[in-house]
């Protein structure tokens, strides 16, 4: 049996645990900072953040050439702590939210899928959680 690849990615956000929750955890905010690259978008998000809730995005190219589905269910939600979630495809997702004052470390660990190279799925994931630090730190 293969052992899973581990991606992990991490950021200091300033600004405080409850402001990085709710803009991690808002479809309002999440479509304006889920994308990988600036030539993608999230233009549908719905999300019932709780323990057994489940999550769904379409993320698409702005030029409409290409969007696929993403989604999931939230295996264990703790607030302003903790998100783990089941993609899918099957794959688990980690992400772990630590107060520093007026600033929030986050932590993400997810499971690497098989048909891209680890060095893309990793810049993936990590532009994306550097989109969601810009929002949620832009006034």
């Amino acid at each position: 049996m293969n052992q899973k690849q581990i991606i992990t990615i991490e950021t200091t956000i300033n600004v405080p645990i409850e402001k990085a929750w709710k803009y991690l955890s808002e479809p309002e905010h999440i479509t304006k900072w889920n994308s990988a690259s600036e030539y993608w978008h999230t233009p549908h998000v719905e999300n019932d953040l709780r323990t057994g809730g489940k999550f769904s995005t379409r993320m698409e190219a702005k030029d409409g050439s290409q969007g696929f589905d993403f989604g999931g269910v939230y295996d264990n939600v703790e607030t302003n702590k903790l998100i783990e979630y089941t993609i899918e495809d099957g794959r688990k997702v980690k992400i772990s939210f630590v107060p520093d004052g007026l600033k929030t470390h986050i932590t993400e660990t997810s499971e690497a899928e098989n048909d891209h190279p680890m060095d893309m799925q990793k810049t993936g994931w990590q532009n994306i959680l550097d989109n969601f630090k810009i929002h949620t730190e832009t006034p």
